[in-house]
């Protein structure tokens, strides 16, 4: 039987979405496995994929995988589950028993060879060892900056000072994001990031990519959590510090099944300033453990 699954979102949830993919053959061991997502790097080199597809190109797909075939689509999407809206268990969780499978693991799974970390490994060679920071994440758009997910300038900064002597602090973002002085800013394939992250000895992370990454690769990291749950998107293995208590009542008129936008909206902002969001101490002194 083919087993189609289809996975709808960002870098991190199809990183996320590699547990699923185990506890499918778990449940259909003879199973092919066709994945088809935004991001087929994810998935290079996993034994439970079959085939890896992007999203747009998949030539002959049905002729080879649906006409005359045995097969099983499984492509709803778990962010539409009660569950999951009312935050009540890991979105792995949420994925797998909205498809019947058994909860294999509750985060995802990478492989690289020794080819790959050998290269970007002397791609990424330094004097100091690697600090690696994600102040940004989300699709490119208009918003450079968004409350509800990205790191405050505050934070970065301060951690930057307090580290940038004695580690080689290195920044992934995009060419549109917010540049850090005293950083080296990195943007790489999919695969280069994953063995950066592999090379890191200290981490500062938001809720983006680099955390499913360095969970993936159990890589303990401190992650910074503002509008989404670490009980719902982040791992046991991280330190996780979630925003303080909300100082101001925020404008929720255009809030539907989830509380805050995750772009930031400027009116849903819940807070005089951005420096009540978080305790800087608790973070630096999570560094430095």
């Amino acid at each position: 039987m083919n087993i189609i699954f289809q996975i709808n979102g960002g870098i991190g949830k199809c990183i996320m979405a590699t547990a699923v993919c185990a506890s499918i053959k778990i449940k259909y061991p003879e199973c092919q496995l066709i994945v088809i997502s935004g991001y087929p790097d994810v998935f290079l080199g996993n034994k439970n994929v079959d085939r890896a597809f992007t999203f747009g190109y998949h030539p002959y797909f049905f002729k080879e995988y649906v006409e005359n075939k045995e097969f099983l689509f499984l492509g709803h999407d778990p962010y539409l589950e009660t569950k999951h809206l009312n935050r009540e268990e890991h979105l792995i969780e949420t994925w797998c028993k909205m498809f019947d499978l058994p909860v294999s693991s509750l985060k995802g799974e990478l492989f690289l060879n020794q080819r790959e970390i050998d290269f970007y490994s002397n791609k990424y060679s330094s004097d100091k060892p690697i600090f690696l920071l994600q102040t940004n994440g989300g699709a490119e758009n208009d918003i450079k900056y968004s409350w509800a997910r990205d790191m405050p300038s505050h934070i970065a900064k301060a951690v930057i000072t307090e580290f940038s002597e004695q580690y080689n602090i290195v920044h992934i973002k995009r060419d549109d994001q917010p540049d850090y002085a005293n950083t080296n800013p990195i943007s790489d394939n999919a695969r280069a990031l994953f063995v950066l992250v592999m090379l890191s000895q200290k981490s500062l992370l938001i809720d983006s990519f680099a955390q499913h990454t360095a969970a993936a690769l159990d890589k303990s990291s401190t992650v910074l959590w503002i509008c989404n749950s670490p009980k719902v998107f982040g791992y046991e293995g991280h330190t996780n510090i979630v925003s303080n208590e909300e100082t101001v009542i925020p404008e929720l008129r255009n809030a539907f099944l989830s509380k805050y936008n995750i772009s930031g909206e400027p009116v849903e902002f819940p807070y005089n300033n951005e420096t009540e969001m978080f305790d800087l101490p608790k973070i630096i002194e999570s560094l430095k453990k």
